[in-house]
């Protein structure tokens, strides 16, 4: 009776925000989540190893890297290109001297796998390939897992075949060294080889004729992800990604000791110098590379935690540089290969949560928090390798009552994962359930539409049930875990057969219902027809109005918030248009307005890659995946408003120290 009571004004409401001309509508294109914004700047993705030139160039190895070479080259925190193709590297192995880079090879049809190619710095192209492993077959694994350069040799560790094995720089072999599950090498000044065993928390040295020597137990929980000598310091850097997360540095010189470490211990994790997940400079995650200029200068590089099935996919770029006395000098951040980013009501549209990640911020923005803590909850099934997803680096965000409900997804996903969080865990996401799961009683996929609503809610279509079921929230527990009720189901509309994607509006009891393409074989793509409902939970379950046309070919992903239907298309442009829920009239279409400091990328190649919120003061912010920029594309819009100097369009939402301190509230 409620909702029937109040929606006559609000359709007088939308209506008149209808009449307002579509000309005065001012907005802004910026983005989030790489320290760059233009496709010639940005930060590449994914790099999961590194090799510092002695002049300060870095390079970086990535599995997958849509938009440019996988070896990324850096200086002085600016870009400085790429070498080979998109899909060329495994990432997991890289290094060099004067004149080559040795980087591990991706699996090629062709050559197979465990394979290390030899490139030329200057001219960057691939002038040798040495084969290292028996094993050829390897598609995602690893195989080369560790290399290193002293003088005219060449270390790489064969995982597989439990050796390190020794070649020339010209691709011969000359002898193996057997050691079980290498990884991570270095060489020290005394030619001196130090292998890392990362499941078995140990760095072992071997003489320079291959004479097993000393053993750093550095305990069962470490986990020795990388390393690298320090010639000017003479000592043994080792970075560890198991729960200490920092860099254990020792002398060599005779028997090994540590002298000291590099990073506060325990990471991002720890909650005495900040909240937990909360990144930020000495609070590393994986550290995945290690180097150092002849300059002095330390160069760490971080994997952030999120994992998925290839490998490649499972976080974005995060390189720190510091000076000779530690100070932080700058950092290059990317996001993964791909991700989105929901504005998170519970700051009004301050912080934006991926699947994995938190930003904050314009122009780049701060790469804040990440949400997986892989020691307390190892079974979190975003670093869950054996899953048939691939990455859940997608998010929906709720923010009820002091509390934010996430559900992580995939790319094109039909498993939702849900998380919680509280004040004891900081920005930590806490698995909770999964749908289709036990606390859903159900085993049927999500074929048919997702969506956790504003308070918390439920909604989606179930495959194979014809149903729309929406499963309402009724509470928390007192550890923050959200707790929903039985489920009712309404019969999904015969005007929209094959649905798609179901939106939900609980403000204005508004349903939206998205049809797939008859006939497709492709359930996650989305139809022409949009029908909205208003009043849905008020007995209007029958007769849309209005109903949205999609002109425009191949749309992939909508949102929805406010009085706006938001709709991104893929494999053709990226502009997003946005239709009024009033009218059902396309009012305007976000498209690049600042091409010189923000490249948008192709289109939405996501089913969930746009989010949408509406500010208090009116603002809608729209984010869009950029798996071509690695990065997110935000636009800032308020429909209806003259920009000016005394009345700015678009007044972005700051993050206060407040927020940052504590944005969980007392849960």
């Amino acid at each position: 009776m409620f909702a029937k009571q109040l929606w006559p004004a609000f359709a007088a409401v939308l209506l008149l925000a209808a009449q307002v001309s579509v000309c005065e509508a001012q907005y802004s294109t910026d983005w989030l989540a790489n320290t760059y914004g233009t496709n010639a700047t940005r930060v590449g993705n994914v790099a999961r190893s590194m090799w510092v030139a002695p002049e300060g160039v870095i390079y970086t190895s990535s599995m997958w890297d849509e938009n440019e070479g996988g070896v990324a080259l850096y200086q002085n925190a600016r870009s400085l290109g790429s070498i080979g193709g998109h899909s060329d590297f495994q990432g997991g192995a890289i290094t060099g001297n004067a004149t080559s880079l040795f980087v591990a090879m991706q699996f090629n049809s062709t050559y197979g796998s465990g394979k290390v190619g030899r490139y030329n710095r200057t001219s960057r192209a691939r002038d040798l390939l040495i084969s290292v492993s028996n094993t050829t077959t390897e598609r995602l694994a690893d195989v080369v897992t560790g290399l290193a350069m002293s003088g005219s040799l060449l270390y790489a560790s064969d995982f597989p075949g439990n050796r390190v094995r020794v070649f020339s720089t010209a691709g011969v072999w000359l002898r193996d060294i057997g050691i079980a599950s290498p990884g991570a090498l270095a060489v020290d000044a005394a030619g001196n080889l130090w292998v890392a065993q990362k499941g078995a928390g140990t760095v072992v040295e071997f003489g320079p004729g291959g004479d097993r020597r000393n053993t750093i137990e550095l305990g069962a929980a470490a986990r020795p992800s990388s390393l690298y000598f320090d010639s000017q310091r003479a000592q043994l850097m080792i970075g560890d990604s198991g729960p200490d997360m920092n860099i254990k540095l020792y002398n060599v010189a005779g028997a090994p000791f540590c002298i000291g470490t590099f990073g506060v211990k325990g990471g991002y994790l720890n909650a005495a110098t900040g909240l937990k997940g909360q990144v930020g400079d000495k609070r590393f995650t994986r550290v995945d590379g290690i180097g150092k200029d002849s300059a002095g200068n330390l160069y760490v590089l971080n994997n952030p935690w999120g994992g998925s099935w290839d490998l490649g996919r499972d976080g974005g770029t995060d390189i720190h540089a510091y000076d000779g006395a530690g100070n932080l000098r700058w950092k290059l951040q990317s996001l993964n290969f791909e991700g989105n980013g929901a504005p998170d009501a519970g700051t009004d549209g301050a912080l934006y949560y991926g699947g994995t990640n938190i930003y904050a911020g314009t122009a780049g923005g701060t790469f804040v928090a990440n949400t997986v803590d892989p020691i307390t909850y190892p079974s979190d099934p975003r670093i869950n390798l054996a899953d048939h997803e691939r990455g859940e680096h997608f998010a929906q965000l709720a923010y009820v009552n002091g509390h934010r409900i996430l559900v992580a997804a995939s790319q094109n996903p039909d498993t939702f994962y849900f998380f919680h969080f509280n004040a004891t865990s900081g920005y930590i996401a806490i698995p909770d359930a999964t749908l289709p799961g036990t606390v859903f009683n159900t085993t049927a996929r999500v074929r048919d539409g997702f969506c956790l609503d504003s308070k918390g809610d439920i909604w989606v279509g179930l495959d194979k049930t014809n149903v729309i079921t929406h499963y309402p929230l009724t509470g928390f527990d007192s550890t923050g875990k959200p707790i929903w009720g039985a489920p009712k189901t309404w019969p999904i509309p015969r005007t929209i057969a094959q649905l798609t994607r179901i939106i939900y509006l609980p403000e204005s009891d508004t349903m939206i219902l998205a049809q797939g393409i008859t006939g497709n074989t492709d359930w996650t793509a989305v139809g022409s027809r949009v029908e909205v409902y208003h009043g849905w939970l008020a007995g209007n379950t029958g007769k849309p109005n209005p109903v949205i046309t999609i002109s425009s070919a191949n749309p992939k992903s909508i949102t929805a918030s406010g009085n706006f239907l938001f709709a991104g298309y893929v494999h053709t442009v990226p502009n997003i248009d946005a239709f009024n829920l009033a009218t059902g009239k396309l009012d305007t279409t976000l498209i690049d307005s600042n091409p010189n400091a923000v490249y948008v990328g192709n289109d939405v190649d996501s089913m969930y890659g746009l989010r949408s919120y509406r500010r208090a003061n009116g603002e809608y912010i729209v984010t869009k995946d950029n798996y071509n920029g690695s990065n997110l594309v935000v636009y800032r819009w308020t429909p209806g408003v003259v920009a000016s100097a005394a009345n700015p369009a678009n007044t972005s939402a700051s993050v206060t120290k407040a927020m940052l301190a504590s944005p969980f509230g007392a849960n």
